[in-house]
């Protein structure tokens, strides 16, 4: 996944020279390449995974698995659990939370709470802070000079509000985490070969933020696919793009299923229009009454005969 990469900070923790005294350590069961096998022998390790840390995830992490055997439940490690349950990560959700990011274990509590405290700086609410953490779980691994960059740079490029962009980066955190390069490659792809206006983009991307990190490649052939094959114009695609998040297939397969039923009008001007929201967004059954006007039988065996 493109946001699951952490800040290179948090993976040089530790020197190789200091991972390798670590694991020489005799009491510690030689040349064992999993955590499992330490357990027994640290009382961390056993403390984390009674959290429902789960080890075996983490050990594909680079460096993690040397970074926890350094550390001390008592010294290093309470302190920063307190602070996790204070941001508002749920007990039952620290151990998930430490599985995908076992690094913030190795961080400077200090610098954590500076992060904290400058998002709320930007009147980010507690419950707000909280919901984002738990879903972009390396967000509190970056500076508070990246963060205020990032919420720049959406500031900007969509020419938001600070209240918008603020909306923005609560309900997709990772574009905080992640990085810019895709999401400025499908700005532009709108822009430059989809023919979107610099204004409709903006929209686009504030109510549909996975549009900015979607693959280039999809958004295309979706596009293709309703603007020069159904017909749909510009100003619907951005009033309804939702439709891009939607698999091309649902889109195709019940395209042709109204076009054979002679009811695939998307004209708002029309009588019998259909919204793109209606197309994509109900379930089946509802689609093929209410839209369609047909049963799911009907559409079932429309389907094969594709």
């Amino acid at each position: 996944d493109w946001d699951d990469i952490p800040p290179s900070s948090a993976l040089q923790e530790i020197s190789e020279e200091e991972a390798v005294q670590i694991i020489a350590e005799p009491l510690l069961p030689l040349q064992s390449s999993t955590l499992r096998a330490y357990v027994d022998h640290s009382e961390t390790l056993t403390k984390l995974v009674h959290l429902g840390v789960d080890l075996s995830q983490v050990e594909k992490r680079q460096k993690a698995g040397q970074l926890l055997l350094t550390l001390d439940f008592e010294k290093h490690i309470r302190k920063i659990l307190l602070f996790l349950k204070d941001v508002g990560v749920e007990d039952n959700q620290l151990g998930p939370f430490l599985t995908k990011n076992p690094y913030i274990l190795g961080e400077d509590l200090e610098a954590l709470e500076t992060r904290v405290a400058y998002l709320k700086s930007k009147k980010f609410g507690k419950a707000e802070i909280a919901q984002m953490v738990s879903r972009a779980p390396y967000l509190l691994l970056f500076s508070v000079e990246r963060l205020d960059n990032r919420l720049g740079f959406f500031k900007n490029e969509l020419g938001l509000s600070v209240k918008k962009t603020k909306d923005l980066v609560i309900r997709l955190p990772r574009l905080l985490t992640g990085k810019l390069e895709p999401v400025k490659e499908n700005l532009e792809v709108c822009q430059s070969e989809l023919g979107f206006q610099r204004n409709e983009v903006q929209q686009i991307a504030f109510k549909t933020p996975k549009i900015l990190t979607a693959s280039k490649k999809r958004l295309r052939q979706t596009f293709d696919y309703l603007h020069n094959v159904m017909g749909i114009p510009h100003n619907m695609l951005t009033r309804f793009p939702q439709v891009f998040n939607s698999k091309l297939l649902r889109i195709k397969e019940r395209h042709m299923f109204l076009k054979f039923l002679g009811r695939a009008q998307y004209d708002p001007a029309q009588p019998s229009y259909i919204s793109l929201d209606q197309l994509v967004s109900l379930p089946d059954e509802v689609f093929c009454t209410e839209i369609a006007k047909a049963s799911t039988q009907d559409f079932q065996r429309f389907l094969k005969t594709l």
